[in-house]
């Protein structure tokens, strides 16, 4: 019988940082979340001011990353201010280090 993903269970560190890396997948992502490591906070009018596209394909986005946990939304209607989750991202970032930082010569694959 062949096992598929939903067979296996993983480590909370492996399937969060399987989350992260999935939100961080699109170009878009990359360059709000470069914007918003820049800034305190900021709205979704000033990214449309900065990404050439509709405020409701850059809300998508920015849903995408609040789902993953690497920003946060205050809502004060009819605005939202987002900024990083830093506890979140500092969180990321230790889960990508020890990944790229393995020691893959220990590895044998052939």
């Amino acid at each position: 019988m062949k096992r598929t993903a939903q067979d296996i269970s993983y480590s909370d560190d492996t399937a969060q940082t399987a989350r992260f890396a999935k939100a961080l997948s699109h170009p878009v992502r990359l360059t709000i979340l470069k914007y918003l490591n820049n800034q305190s906070c900021c709205f979704t009018g000033d990214l449309v001011e900065v990404l050439p596209m509709a405020q409701s394909t850059i809300s998508q986005h920015l849903k995408e990353l609040k789902e993953a946990g690497l920003i946060q939304g205050d809502v004060n209607p009819p605005r939202i201010k987002y900024c990083i989750h830093q506890k979140n991202w500092n969180k990321a970032q230790e889960l990508f280090e020890v990944l790229f930082n393995k020691d893959f010569d220990k590895i044998s694959c052939c």
